[in-house]
């Protein structure tokens, strides 16, 4: 649905460095005007950055890509986790709610414990197993109490051409190692960072086609969604597609073997089943999924290739 010409939006991105930042702020900015503080002007772990960065901007939507994402980490570093993931989050739907401006902040399927056997919906009851996931969650239900209009926005295995996450580490992985280990009994949908962004652009320009306040019309609309890529896989089965899609023959060579969860020495412990359903997405604002797989190809495709060296290790997702 086409954005409403008399509307003029003014996005703040926060986390407009990272990989979702980059590309909320690339497909974004076809839509109004963006701004992406640095992290030095707007910090989640700092209250005063994030009052003085609204009132400086004066957005019409607050768009929140910032988040402690090293869940491993968290374990022993949970002040700052909740600090960034929980308490941030909290200060943004009340400036939000000052400022009149819609809020639309993503989460994870992490919130879940993974015991689930079929894909998780919104209603179903969240029972995070980490630091990290017991953050995500405080973080949504900062918002669910707050009096601002907001969107969460759930998504799964993000990855992106650049940045941390499991994409870029496999591949740096395999420039030095003939053989990887990755978990092959965590099951979820990998999804590109640029495929929610634009999941983001077409739920603003719903909100915005049915209304000229896009903070009244999110209100009207707030609440949880899911949104991944269609299908599934193991984080083996990712690994082994990518050496499959990336545009370098040589890595067709490397071996990428299956271990149990319990192999993989981690301090946090990760859902089993991380699948979203994103029916409710797609139906409310006219969003569509891609295949996972589809998805990775036209991604891989953009890639360049690289050498890789003779020793072996495991991929920690």
């Amino acid at each position: 649905m086409p954005l409403n010409r008399s509307t003029t939006l003014r996005f703040l991105i926060t986390g407009g460095s990272g990989q979702l930042g980059r590309e909320l702020t690339r497909i974004l900015s076809r839509q109004g005007v963006v701004v992406a503080p640095s992290r030095a002007e707007l910090d989640l772990a700092r209250p005063a950055t994030i009052r003085e960065a609204i009132r400086r901007v004066r957005p019409t939507v607050i768009v929140n890509a910032a988040a402690y994402t090293d869940v491993d980490r968290a374990e022993s570093d949970r002040a700052a986790c909740m600090a960034v993931n929980a308490d941030g989050p909290a200060v943004l739907a009340t400036e939000a709610s000052r400022a009149s401006a819609a809020l639309i902040h993503y989460s994870t399927d992490y919130v879940f414990d993974g015991t689930k056997s079929g894909a998780y919906v919104e209603t179903d009851g969240p029972a995070p197993l980490s630091v990290y996931g017991q953050s995500k969650l405080d973080g949504e239900r900062a918002l669910a109490t707050s009096e601002a209009a907001w969107i969460v926005v759930r998504t799964s295995w993000l990855y992106a051409a650049n940045g941390k996450n499991f994409l870029t580490k496999v591949l740096e992985l395999a420039r030095d190692q003939l053989e990887l280990q990755v978990v092959d009994d965590q099951i979820g949908a990998p999804t590109p960072a640029s495929a929610v962004a634009a999941a983001t652009a077409s739920l603003v320009s719903s909100v915005c086609g049915q209304r000229a306040d896009v903070a009244d019309g999110v209100r009207g609309l707030r609440g949880i969604y899911h949104y991944a890529s269609e299908g599934s896989t193991s984080w083996c089965g990712f690994a082994r597609a990518i050496f499959d899609a990336v545009p370098d023959a040589a890595r067709r060579a490397l071996v990428v073997r299956a271990i149990p969860t319990e192999e993989r020495a981690a301090p946090a412990r990760r859902p089993a089943n991380s699948r979203l359903d994103s029916s409710r997405i797609m139906a409310t604002f006219g969003v569509r999924a891609r295949p996972w797989r589809a998805e990775l190809a036209d991604l891989a495709s953009t890639l360049r290739p690289s050498g890789r060296g003779s020793v072996a290790g495991t991929v920690h997702a």
